[in-house]
């Protein structure tokens, strides 16, 4: 019998979304049309402002055959967006975990391109990571 701290919940499908954007309406009658249909799936309900991603989050990424990653307007202006982002394309590539965009409401070039309402925020985001790099903890 594995240990809780080692043990790490296999999901079929981790869901990356806005909550602010999508949570009331497309993301919780998606989710609950996956759950129905059989699909272990793994949907973080709480918000947490201004917190780096938690390891239990970090764990359900990695644990997540499949990303499916709801790009809406003000994604990419939520910086725990866009580590949950980080981290799915780095379980991508080192995991080789299935990765889905769904585009809610947004043109998927502005996301591919970094226009629209993703070019500042991916700016900032970049910026904020070179600062965090360059003076960690400060």
């Amino acid at each position: 019998m594995a240990s809780s701290s080692s043990f790490t919940e296999r999901y079929d499908v981790f869901l990356s979304f806005r909550g602010e954007d999508t949570h009331n309406y497309f993301t919780s009658r998606f989710h609950s049309k996956l759950v129905v249909s059989g699909v272990h799936t793994f949907i973080d309900n709480k918000l947490r402002r201004g917190e780096d991603l938690s390891l239990s989050l970090i764990k359900a990424i990695e644990g997540s055959r499949i990303s499916l990653i709801v790009f809406s307007a003000n994604y990419a202006s939520s910086t725990w967006c866009l580590d949950e982002l980080v981290k799915i394309m780095e379980c991508r590539k080192t995991l080789g975990q299935a990765v889905f965009p769904i585009f809610y409401h947004v043109d998927p070039s502005d996301v591919r391109h970094q226009t629209g309402s993703f070019a500042k925020a991916f700016v900032i985001y970049k910026a904020a990571n070179r600062y965090q790099r360059m003076y960690p903890g400060g």
